[in-house]
């Protein structure tokens, strides 16, 4: 995904999967402005830690790496476990994205 709306000369923001560091990452030019880590087997991706560098704050990169990597989920028929507190009330906000999440089968308890 691309940011194409960059403000004051600011770099676009490029937003792919970088699967051999099991991670998305976010561009802006050639520096490494955020990142979402996650877990992925073959029916579930478990995103555990987004974080964005200080220099990029406000500038929607989050938004930006949450919405490329739940498009992604989506496109793959992958469910999406929100440990990341960040991807988690990104969710939590954007209903759209609701069929994506993760619903254990199991009614095991205690």
């Amino acid at each position: 995904m691309t940011n194409p709306g960059a403000q004051g000369g600011a770099p676009a923001v490029t937003v792919a999967d970088a699967p051999q560091a099991r991670r998305y990452e976010a561009m802006a030019g050639d520096d490494l402005a955020g990142t979402a880590a996650y877990i992925r087997t073959p029916e579930v991706i478990a995103f555990i830690h987004t974080e964005v560098g200080d220099a990029y704050e406000g500038r929607g990169i989050g938004s930006a790496l949450a919405r490329t990597a739940l498009d992604d989920a989506r496109a793959q028929g992958l469910r999406v476990l929100a440990i990341c507190p960040f991807i988690a009330g990104w969710m939590s906000r954007h209903p759209e994205y609701d069929d994506l999440q993760f619903v254990p089968e199991s009614k095991v308890s205690d």
